[in-house]
């Protein structure tokens, strides 16, 4: 078959715009058959462990910005009304700002890239883009930046986003699939601009982050009983399972988990099971993890090496159909865990080793589907509560630049660099609508805390 040419490409991508002008993706309108917001929360929660569900509404409840990050599914239905650019990507499906962050690479070297695909499907490239430009405005209405400044943070990620799109359409395959935003190259891009002490800011969370490792994970979630380690009992947050279950549950669980294991090996390379294989599986519990994906059937799980100094901390996490998959169809792996981890693997610039999937019988007898990754690995977040609007901005142009990155990996960079152009027509059409979603994502917000302060919706607050 033969391929496009560059130029046709091209020439596909700037055809794109007669069927869906930059400009129009500037709009926003609530549809007139709008889905009721909390409709869709209810009826995702029905999937859930019911005793969990009022910590999500709780969390989701404290500020916009955090029933934002809890309301994927709400802004996929609505972005399902409007009509699609036809550039398709593999999508984050949840792309918004606390969605990007750093870890530490196989190479142990720190690196900047998306790390939550719990929602990753084929889809419109515009999706992640809006979903990070709007999750961009509200965050700095939450830091109560003025209109002015709002619209500068968002325009200065889908600028960076676009022209980064630019950079990748002229570069070989392989260079795209070998870009990846390590510390080296952050510092060489932003460190002139940023300002010493905008990094030594950035340099303390980089630290943090650096010591967020397996040990740490040890003297925070485990504590040593009769010369064993056992994880420690902090409920409802975190919960061993001898402790959540009774005796025999608890150990038709621990067994499962078990005969788990076995099949997740196979979705691991040779050298990394053989890794694997060195450590021996001694605890399990139950772990409330994020907004969005509270509720969900979440266990961490400890192994040891060579003794008690040398652990492993697997996060076994559930995965449901992505949000997005009602409208663009479902993913053509009937497996939700590979779903989320060949996604994954599709867009990061490096992925954790031990990344799998596998199916896990729970006490109920249902077969769920889960994926696993290291629970803590040099992982660090934005601390948006404390950024200036300098700061948001940089962060922005790192999220826009790593959002192309992972979009060119599995689209068509040529096509979508041209269907942006050079100018700025679609930063400002991304920040009018930020703004405009926004209000709307406030409305929604109200809306939720109307339902709990009536009793219509129960909320667990402060967990």
């Amino acid at each position: 078959m033969r391929q496009a040419t560059p130029a046709e490409r091209a020439a596909f991508g700037r055809q794109a715009r007669a069927k869906v002008p930059r400009a129009r993706h500037g709009e926003w309108e609530p549809p007139t058959r709008r889905t009721d917001p909390l409709e869709i929360l209810a009826l995702q929660a029905t999937t859930r462990i019911p005793d969990l569900v009022p910590i999500r509404y709780g969390r989701m409840a404290a500020s916009a910005f955090a029933f934002f990050r809890g309301a994927a599914a709400v802004m996929a239905s609505d972005l399902a009304h409007d009509e699609p650019s036809g550039l398709d990507v593999q999508l984050c499906g949840d792309a918004h700002l606390m969605n990007f962050g750093s870890f530490a690479a196989p190479s142990r070297d720190l690196i900047f890239d998306v790390n939550d695909f719990d929602e990753t499907i084929p889809g419109p490239f515009e999706w992640d883009i809006k979903r990070l430009s709007a999750s961009l405005e509200i965050a700095a209405r939450s830091r109560s930046f003025d209109p002015a400044t709002r619209s500068a943070v968002v325009e200065r990620g889908s600028c960076s986003y676009r022209m980064a799109l630019a950079d990748f359409a002229a570069k070989r395959d392989l260079e795209i699939w070998y870009s990846r935003l390590d510390l080296a190259a952050i510092m060489k891009r932003w460190g002139p601009e940023a300002g010493p002490k905008i990094i030594q800011t950035f340099q303390k969370r980089i630290d943090k982050a650096q010591s967020k490792d397996h040990l740490a994970a040890l003297a925070k979630l485990t504590v040593e009983v009769d010369g064993k380690l056992r994880f420690k009992d902090n409920p409802p947050l975190i919960v061993p399972a001898e402790d959540l279950f009774t005796d025999v549950y608890s150990k038709q669980t621990t067994s499962n988990l078990a005969d788990a294991l076995a099949q997740y090996r196979q979705t691991l390379s040779g050298d990394r099971r053989r890794l694997l294989e060195k450590y021996e599986f001694i605890d399990l519990a139950r772990k409330v993890v994020g907004v969005g994906s509270v509720g969900t059937r979440c266990w961490v799980a400890l192994f040891l090496g060579r003794d008690n100094g040398d652990p492993l901390f697997l996060q076994v996490k559930e995965a449901e159909a992505a949000v997005g998959e009602p409208f663009v169809g479902p993913s053509e792996y009937s497996h939700h865990g590979e779903r989320v981890v060949q996604g994954q693997r599709l867009m990061q610039g490096a992925s954790d080793i031990f990344l799998g999937w596998d199916q896990f019988r729970g006490d109920d007898g249902t077969v769920r589907d889960f994926y696993l990754r290291q629970l803590w690995d040099g992982k660090g977040s934005a601390a948006v509560d404390r950024m200036s609007p300098e700061v948001l901005g940089i962060y922005a142009e790192m999220c826009g630049w790593t959002l192309a990155r992972a979009h060119a990996r599995s689209g068509d960079a040529i096509a979508m660099a041209a269907y942006l152009g050079k100018g700025d027509r679609f930063d400002r059409a991304m920040s009018q609508f930020a703004s405009s979603y926004a209000d709307q994502n406030e409305r929604d917000f109200d809306a939720l805390t109307k339902a709990i302060a009536e009793g219509r919706v129960q909320a667990e607050p402060g967990l």
